[in-house]
């Protein structure tokens, strides 16, 4: 008797079996179903992907965008506190600065 094994790209198993002796062939399909999505699900899922697509990017762009003020309003104070701008800039700007700073990063938490 020769058995043939063969295993396609998408798991599925084909056995093949010859007696050399009368000649006679059978084979078997074994496939894998369990666990694996169906067409349908598979459809829906893309379906709601697509549906939430534009939430998605608006989603990111806010984070972006929060993300970007965070680093300036971070930048701003570390120029202010930094010792070459100690004489350019007069005290009540920094406080304003500083002020308005902390104001926006407690407004973004």
């Amino acid at each position: 008797i020769e058995v043939t094994f063969d295993v396609a790209a998408n798991g599925i198993l084909t056995v093949s079996a010859v007696d050399t002796s009368t000649g006679k062939a059978e084979n078997i399909t074994i496939t894998h179903d369990k666990g694996r999505l169906s067409k349908e699900e598979i459809d829906r899922m893309v379906s709601e992907a697509e549906k939430f697509k534009s939430e998605d990017y608006a989603h990111r762009d806010r984070i972006q965008d929060k993300n970007g003020l965070e680093a300036y309003c971070f930048q701003m104070k570390s120029t202010m506190e930094d010792e070459k701008m100690k004489d350019k800039i007069a005290e009540d700007d920094k406080k304003t600065i500083f002020d308005k700073v902390t104001e926006t990063l407690s407004w973004l938490d």
